[in-house]
């Protein structure tokens, strides 16, 4: 089976980036798959099988937008998915019935339906988006050997951009709790959320800590930075799939882990690659890992489901439901 063409918007989005990394992923292992973008579409002859990543952000400037959108899509290709972001709790009352339908809308116009998770595939059923065949491919890892470990500084260091419910403020109370001076804020304002990260800084300073945020950075530079924080923290209230934690992980750092269904999920997955605690264990936690920086390296080789096992299972996937 080859792949179909697979459907990838540019930027810097997450979502977007891991539709090119599977890309590249799938043409490695000489799939050699078409790869287009959403200006290209209407190239396409009518009936031609193709894979979207979907998140509302990705597909329009409104859940109802991005319906259109997909399922315009949906009804000139047969269509398969994998759902990113996946409606809950912390939508908010105003977003989450918007983000449900959206999401409810494409599972049923597509062919196939694939997410990154366990904890995924129960929440939709559990958020009345869709209660039919998911398939489960978790969000791979790629290894970045170190050939020494460089010397860590005092920050604690939470990935990923900047939202309310992505861990921050948790980050931020174990920091002050644990008394340590310094949080790296590792990226940048998700889009609408500049003011409320200007005004994180400065509760974080009242509350006698210095953040540093480090604005978007390119792959390079990110690793650098992840690599010398002196604690990775990873401690989002809701969590669909995290990017973070992979990458985290991808750079040879164990992190300290708030326990949630996800986080228990890619524990058994990748064993000894994240230190999971309870949220009151937190602060206890990054003390502990100041005081053994060895403990915030993982040290395991090789690492569970790395992108060729993730295109290959893809491949299977698309064999199944587009045969």
């Amino acid at each position: 089976m080859t792949a179909p063409v697979l459907l990838v918007h540019p930027g810097p989005h997450g979502v977007a980036v891991f539709g090119r990394d599977l890309a590249e992923a799938l043409t490695d292992l000489g799939a050699d798959p078409r790869v287009i973008d959403p200006a290209e579409i209407s190239s396409l002859t009518p009936g031609t099988p193709v894979h979207a990543q979907i998140t509302d952000r990705l597909w329009g400037t409104s859940p109802e937008d991005a319906t259109e959108h997909v399922l315009a899509l949906a009804a000139r290709h047969p269509l398969t998915v994998t759902l990113h972001d996946v409606p809950q709790a912390s939508d908010g009352e105003r977003n989450r019935p918007r983000r449900r339908a959206f999401y409810a809308a494409v599972a049923r116009a597509a062919r196939a339906i694939a997410v990154n998770s366990e904890h995924e595939r129960a929440l939709l059923d559990e958020e009345g988006v869709w209660s039919g065949p998911v398939a489960v491919v978790p969000l791979p890892v790629t290894a970045h050997t170190l050939s020494t470990r460089p010397r860590l500084d005092d920050a604690v260091g939470v990935l990923g951009y900047f939202y309310p419910g992505k861990g921050h403020d948790e980050a931020l109370a174990a920091t002050v709790a644990a008394g340590l001076p310094r949080l790296r804020v590792l990226g940048r304002a998700s889009d609408g959320h500049a003011d409320e990260l200007d005004a994180f800084v400065r509760r974080a300073r009242d509350l006698g800590v210095r953040t540093e945020v480090t604005g978007w950075l390119d792959e390079a530079e990110m690793a650098v930075q992840a690599r010398t924080v002196a604690v990775p923290v990873i401690a989002h209230r809701h969590v669909s799939a995290s990017g973070s934690l992979a990458s985290w992980i991808g750079w040879g750092r164990r992190p300290v882990a708030v326990r949630n269904r996800y986080i228990d999920e890619m524990s058994a997955l990748r064993p000894g690659t994240l230190r999971s605690v309870e949220p009151e264990a937190l602060p206890g936690a990054i003390r502990e890992a100041v005081d053994d920086p060895s403990s915030t390296w993982h040290g395991v080789d090789p690492i569970p489901f790395d992108r060729a096992e993730a295109a290959r299972a893809y491949l299977r996937w698309w064999a199944e439901v587009l045969s």
